[in-house]
């Protein structure tokens, strides 16, 4: 039979940029197994599955698949998807708030609408969890095809996670971001002698009076992507880290751009918003665009 999916670019208004996404808007009957098959056959950074809501406070449930696994929750997916619904008529024009059951629970996404017409939605995520500190420095630039020395030298490489961790790595300059390359191979060797198996979330802080807070990348070959173009989900993490780790003030906080996937010829634009009241971080907030590009039907059998 077929089944349809909308195509849209994620964290950008300009099609063509930012991080792709097939929603496929009625998910219905599909085993978890060719909802697998089928991301790996879009071969997004992720794909989404849209169901009926499963449990009280959501008004669906959405499944969430990379081409190698399925995800507790993600960001471009959650924002995409957002944009979907309301283009599809699911989600009432004007409404303030919808919410999504993920694999880590509800996720509440605020709305901002122009004439009808959705312009911008604010994904909520759980407040950080700090992980480790991981001091194998010369071995995690390796993973990126860099040198210590292009690692920030007073800030730590540790895990983050305000739903999915990630590995939180400080680099020198927007250059040395640019000049990462992922090595599958020593990221293998990474994994097998750390035990760690996590996305490799990499930033440098921007020069004075750009537009951007940071320039970022993520490299993600053990989940099936190369590199990401925009990764919500390390978005929120990213702010958590530059917040504790002072490279932005609590009042900047509020108000971090950060520009990833211009390496790759598809900029995107993550804005993020956090919240804290007496050093402890209380809110996590990920917004950004999308915009329609494609539609199209695929044949499941």
């Amino acid at each position: 039979m077929p089944l349809s999916y909308l195509h849209y670019d994620v964290f950008t208004d300009t099609p063509f940029t930012g991080n792709q996404l097939a929603v496929f808007m009625d998910a219905r009957g599909l085993s978890a197994d060719r909802m697998q098959a089928l991301a790996r056959e879009m071969n997004f950074s992720e794909s989404t599955f849209i169901l009926p809501a499963e449990a009280p406070g959501t008004d669906v449930r959405m499944r969430i698949f990379t081409p190698a696994n399925e995800m507790p929750m993600a960001g471009h997916p959650t924002i995409g998807s957002t944009f979907a619904l309301a283009h599809a008529g699911m989600i009432a024009p004007g409404a303030a708030r919808f919410v999504f059951g993920l694999g880590i629970g509800p996720v509440p996404v605020d709305l901002e609408w122009d004439d009808g017409v959705l312009r911008f939605a604010w994904m909520t995520q759980l407040v950080p969890t700090f992980g480790p500190v991981i001091e194998a420095r010369r071995d995690v630039a390796a993973v990126l095809g860099l040198g210590e020395e292009d690692l920030l030298p007073d800030r730590p490489i540790r895990e983050v996670s305000c739903g999915v961790p990630f590995l939180i790595v400080p680099i020198r300059s927007p250059e040395a971001v640019d000049r990462a390359v992922s090595d599958g191979a020593a990221f293998r060797r990474f994994t097998a002698s750390t035990g760690l198996v996590r996305p490799v979330f990499f930033f440098a802080m921007s020069p004075p009076g750009a537009a951007e807070t940071v320039h970022s990348r993520m490299f993600a070959p053990e989940f099936g992507i190369v590199e990401d173009p925009a990764t919500g989900s390390a978005s929120g993490p990213l702010g958590c880290y530059l917040l504790r780790h002072g490279l932005v003030t609590a009042e900047s906080a509020a108000r971090i751009t950060s520009l990833q996937g211009a390496a790759m010829g598809r900029p995107s634009r993550i804005h993020i918003d956090i919240s804290s009241k007496g050093g402890e971080i209380t809110r996590v907030k990920v917004g950004g665009r999308a915009v329609l590009v494609g539609t199209g039907q695929m044949q499941v059998a």
